[in-house]
């Protein structure tokens, strides 16, 4: 009888030993969350916020936001590819900092694939804009000066081998033109330059660009998107214009290589809770930056970033001709 007893009171504590966890691993997360943001705050912080700032409440920790800006996103991306693949440090960011930079920049020891793609958040534009009282009306209207006036138009962009830069130049390749460059540090120094009348037209996020347009200040001409804009359905995308060029530009959250893929659908499962039960009002936050709403799991967006290296890889192809 009692040897019974022994043996049922043994598989009970094997049952349990088998079911309990590691007393060595809190269950995630046991901290807050470090989100860098990998630019001085602005359009990418902007974009990622109305949910970004909610997740917390869903994970069981807050996200703290940390800048660390620097090399065109560089400093913040590598930062957090070095850290350790806990969950507890993940980079919020655009394809800027997670594909153009290791690619245009030698000095970067990162590359797309040291990150593990966590959730795409929000997806914005980039267009080409000109002044509100341009002789420019249509992009055909730049396409034709600049073909009679090779050279002479100059372009502002948010900075040298940035993305607004490489779309530029990819369009000015698919229009068969030649544009002048003038990088500025960010997007809102190339609007208010092309306010000033320095330059003819830029390239910008929409965001930076959005209220000079509403104000009449600014007119845009093309989207580099596959598909129009929410906020303006009147501007017609570059396909649809006939030029090759452009795709959307979706923010997301990555975190280092090798983070566990309970930890990452944690994180997501959370950033589709905030879309299900605050989407009015992060729709209406978004759409004043002229951005919508885009959750994408770890493997759509992970693949949209591939694409996005296929297509910047090009675009600095062509710059260095």
């Amino acid at each position: 009888m009692h040897h019974h007893f022994g043996a049922v009171v043994a598989s009970v504590a094997l049952g349990f030993a088998l079911s309990a966890p590691v007393h060595a691993e809190p269950a995630y997360p046991a901290k807050p969350i470090q989100l860098v943001i990998p630019f001085a705050p602005g359009d990418t912080d902007q974009m990622l916020r109305p949910i970004t700032e909610k997740m917390g409440q869903y994970v069981g920790q807050p996200l703290i936001v940390n800048y660390k800006p620097g090399a065109g996103g560089g400093i913040g991306a590598a930062f957090t590819a070095a850290a350790a693949p806990d969950g507890y440090t993940i980079v919020g960011s655009s394809p800027g900092s997670l594909v153009v930079v290791p690619l245009a920049n030698k000095e970067i020891k990162y590359t797309t694939d040291s990150f593990t793609p966590v959730a795409a958040i929000a997806l914005g534009g980039m267009m080409i804009v000109a002044q509100g009282n341009s002789k420019y009306k249509t992009l055909a209207d730049v396409v034709a000066d600049a073909r009679a006036r090779p050279d002479a138009i100059a372009y502002g962009t948010s900075g040298a081998m940035g993305i607004s830069h490489l779309l530029g130049e990819t369009f000015a390749a698919e229009a068969k033109i030649k544009l002048r460059h003038i990088p500025f540090q960010g997007s809102m120094p190339a609007v208010t330059a092309l306010l000033g009348g320095h330059t003819d037209i830029a390239v910008s996020a929409v965001g930076p660009a959005q209220a000079h347009i509403q104000a009449g200040g600014l007119r845009p001409l093309a989207v580099f998107s596959d598909k129009r804009l929410q906020a303006y359905p009147d501007v017609p995308t570059l396909r649809e214009l006939g030029y090759a060029v452009g795709s959307p530009t979706i923010y997301g959250l990555m975190a280092p290589k090798g983070t566990p893929p309970q930890v990452v659908d944690k994180l997501y499962q959370a950033a589709r809770k905030v879309v299900a039960e605050h989407g009015a009002e992060v729709d209406k936050t978004l759409a004043g930056l002229g951005a919508e709403v885009s959750v994408l799991g770890p493997t759509e967006y992970g693949a949209y970033l591939q694409q996005q290296r296929a297509l910047f890889s090009r675009a600095i192809g062509l710059i260095r001709e």
